[in-house]
């Protein structure tokens, strides 16, 4: 199945700026983890959190989004 472009500019630009805001939050929260501020059950928040934001940059790329191709409308 090929993926077709589902999302204009402003849904890839407004994809992009969540996906770069997961991921540096997920580094800060990373380091939060490192130093023992946080319990290291929260790595399993810093794995999701830079994986969520970097499938969110990869949707900005490609211009698909999965929750349009699910069938949901989005406002962006």
């Amino acid at each position: 199945m090929a993926l077709t472009c589902n999302i204009n500019a402003a849904g890839k630009a407004a994809r992009l700026r969540v996906g770069i805001m997961a991921v540096a939050g997920g580094i800060g929260l990373a380091s939060l983890v490192a130093t023992g501020i946080l319990p290291s059950i929260s790595w399993l928040a810093v794995a999701g959190s830079i994986a969520g934001g970097s499938f969110s940059i990869w949707e900005s790329r490609a211009g698909w989004c999965v929750v349009r191709a699910m069938g949901f409308k989005t406002p962006v």
